[in-house]
């Protein structure tokens, strides 16, 4: 509906779009407005006399519309406005006239001679021409109405378009704080291992090299399948298995019908770095990791967690100082808002912590229509 509602838009907007909806417009007027003569003229010229009434406003139509943008008076000057719609309203209307008994005649309801200006405007025709006038100004009024509903719609749109490109703004923001923070805490864990194993080294520095291309190629865009969300994590995770060994155990968990959902970028990488710096680096025996996706109806279910030291003593999000979840838990918001998504942090009753996140389940196919429809 969404789609074909655009198309009739598109087509409406257009020249010969416009011209049809008046064309249309004028012939249902002038057909309502000729069943009140039917009793006096019969069907056929009462319709003749209807049509022949407003087709003629529909000629004059584009020559009100020109006249209300040429006028050098904007929305602050609407007097002004309206006294030189009053001046042209007297010759419109004249104009008019001429044009309504013009097509009588070539319907033949009216002969030739009726286009003297001493037949036009007789005394008889006083009332046609004041009927006129108020026709023309409800034209006037109608215009006007539709020039400030436009001026009104385009102003919202700016201020919607403003305040879209803010909250990019802070989620491209968000998104930079990332990229440097784990490429600081990457590069510190191969540091630690460059005279010790110069070998195991040069393989962490080779998954470095994959996750920072990545990193570029998915840098401008705030949601990605699923699916490349697990390859840029298998990058980090083999770095930390070069650092960990087999103290350091990872379980992917991920259901095959919710690998193309749309996930915002760089998600999973924070949360599992928290869970073994946080988690399982600080156990002496080490620990798992385990990560969890799954579609439950219209809700995606992401869940990452560790049998870890868990959570200490009077801990809450809202106090954490991590920079990796802080920033997770912002974009989540600002990517679903108005309560589509929901992230928490909770321990364990096994021992560790357990990071939740809950997203709309859309998949990228979806979101590449959406975006088209837009």
């Amino acid at each position: 509906m969404s789609s074909r509602w655009h198309r009739v838009n598109r087509v409406v907007r257009t020249r010969a779009g416009q011209i049809l909806l008046v064309a249309l417009g004028t012939t249902a007027i002038g057909a309502v407005f000729s069943l009140e003569m039917v009793t006096n003229m019969g069907w056929t010229k009462s319709l003749e006399q209807g049509l022949s009434q407003f087709w003629a406003w529909g000629l004059l139509l584009p020559l009100i519309v020109v006249i209300d943008r040429r006028l050098p008076f904007g929305a602050k000057e609407f007097g002004r406005r309206m006294w030189a719609h009053g001046f042209f309203s007297l010759l419109v209307t004249a104009l008019y006239l001429y044009v309504f008994f013009f097509l009588q005649t070539v319907v033949g309801l009216t002969t030739w001679s009726s286009l003297r200006p001493s037949q036009v405007f007789s005394l008889a025709q006083a009332g046609w021409y004041v009927w006129s006038l108020i026709v023309y100004w409800s034209i006037v009024g109608t215009v006007q109405a539709l020039r400030y509903r436009r001026q009104y719609l385009s102003s919202e749109l700016q201020l919607e378009r403003m305040e879209r490109s803010l909250a990019e703004a802070r989620l491209n923001a968000l998104r930079m704080q990332l990229d440097p923070h784990f490429l600081f805490n990457a590069l510190n864990t191969i540091s630690s291992h460059v005279e010790r194993n110069p070998k195991l080294t040069r393989r962490m520095i080779e998954h470095l090299g994959d996750l920072l291309r990545m990193s570029l190629e998915c840098k401008d865009r705030q949601e990605v399948p699923l699916s490349e969300e697990l390859a840029f994590l298998e990058h980090y995770l083999e770095i930390q298995r070069i650092r960990f060994g087999n103290h350091l155990h990872v379980r992917l968990e991920i259901d095959p019908a919710v690998r193309f959902a749309s996930t915002p970028s760089l998600l999973l990488q924070p949360l599992v770095e928290n869970a073994i710096r946080h988690g399982i680096s600080r156990r002496g025996a080490g620990g798992t990791v385990t990560v969890v996706a799954r579609g439950e109806g219209d809700r995606l279910l992401i869940r990452v967690l560790d049998d870890g030291v868990g959570l200490p003593d009077g801990w809450t999000l809202e106090d954490s100082q991590g920079l990796g979840l802080s920033v997770t838990r912002e974009r989540i918001a600002g990517l679903y808002p108005g309560g589509e998504s929901s992230f928490a942090v909770r321990p364990r009753i096994e021992g560790g912590t357990a990071v939740e996140i809950e997203l709309p389940l859309r998949t990228a196919r979806e979101e590449m229509v959406e975006h088209a429809a837009d």
